[in-house]
């Protein structure tokens, strides 16, 4: 018997927040590949976001001769997950 499970989709907040957790849970930085299959994004929306972290001083992208193309969490960035986290504590504690 097969079930379907259906998944709600995640918002445009929710997915900021996995992409900078990605980022955080590999050391701070990782590559474009692994941060794109990690997102669960197609590349077009993927770039986007990209687009719009890099833009809000979320995350930078830096290029390294020996590792090459990196992406990184800024303090922005940490700070973002850290007010998420205590307005997602904050919700849950009050039931809303």
């Amino acid at each position: 018997m097969w079930v379907l499970i259906k998944m709600a989709k995640r918002d445009k907040l929710e997915i900021i927040k996995d992409i900078l957790r990605i980022i955080k849970e590999n050391h701070g930085h990782i590559k474009m590949t692994p941060l794109l299959r990690k997102s669960n994004l197609s590349s077009r929306r993927f770039a986007d976001y990209k687009s719009e972290l890099i833009e809000r001083s979320l995350i930078s992208e830096v290029e390294d001769k020996k590792k090459g193309r990196e992406i990184l969490i800024t303090e922005k960035g940490m700070e973002f997950l850290e007010k998420y986290r205590a307005i997602v504590n904050f919700i849950n504690e009050f039931d809303l």
